[in-house]
């Protein structure tokens, strides 16, 4: 029991039930709490303890013994999850992340720090990961490509060899990147998706071969900054 660490969920949506039950049944956390906003949290406990508010943090979990995970989602292109990321490491917490005990991880694949990698992910060789990334389920993640800092890739995502995935991308299930593509930060590539050539920041991608629909991601995400 001493190996156990204790983990603080900020979140209480459905991303934060699920990490709750990764994290306490396949991993060396346990949760001890949750941790919402003040004026979004609507609730005092949830599977029987504690959602506190954010700001107040501190007084109930120290930093010195408990770690956080953000459970947010893609909302506002990741920028709400990477705001409350930031925070946290503000307050001076260490950013607990899990990887599921069914993904495949190569030996030498590098991971960022604050990622949520789930089951029947299969990430390759020299492949690297960046900080603050959710991989969703059953993705491949080909060998020497990077997946940057911010990013979500929901789920049977196909990321081929050599390909470069900018900052604060989303990319939509079934969607497909062939070899040796960069894909500039800020880019929604839709649900089904194939890309074949490189694309332009802050741009939308459809179709098959994906074409820029010349709608701006941040707009459609509604991202304040």
């Amino acid at each position: 029991m001493s190996d156990i660490k204790k983990v603080v969920i900020i979140g209480d949506s459905s991303f934060a039930q699920i990490a709750f039950e990764y994290f306490n049944n396949d991993s060396p956390y346990q949760v001890v709490g949750f941790a919402v906003e003040s004026k979004f949290r609507k609730q005092d406990s949830l599977f029987n303890i504690p959602v506190i508010d954010f700001e107040k943090i501190e007084l109930y979990f120290p930093n010195k013994n408990h770690e956080v995970f953000v459970a947010v989602t893609y909302v506002q292109l990741n920028r709400v999850r990477t705001r409350l990321y930031l925070e946290a490491k503000n307050k001076g917490y260490k950013m607990a992340s899990y990887v599921s005990s069914r993904a495949f991880c190569w030996g030498n694949v590098k991971l960022g720090e604050h990622v949520f990698i789930f089951e029947d992910n299969t990430l390759q060789p020299f492949v690297e990961i960046g900080n603050n990334v959710v991989l969703w389920s059953g993705n491949h993640i080909g060998h020497h490509s990077i997946i940057r800092d911010n990013c979500f890739i929901s789920s049977h995502v196909v990321i081929s060899g050599h390909c470069d995935i900018g900052k604060n991308c989303f990319m939509g299930v079934n969607s497909t990147i062939s070899n040796n593509i960069i894909i500039a930060d800020d880019c929604l590539i839709g649900i089904g998706s194939v890309i074949t050539k490189n694309t332009e920041q802050n741009n939308i991608y459809k179709g098959n071969p994906a074409i820029a629909t010349n709608v701006m991601a941040t707009k459609l995400f509604k991202v304040l900054e």
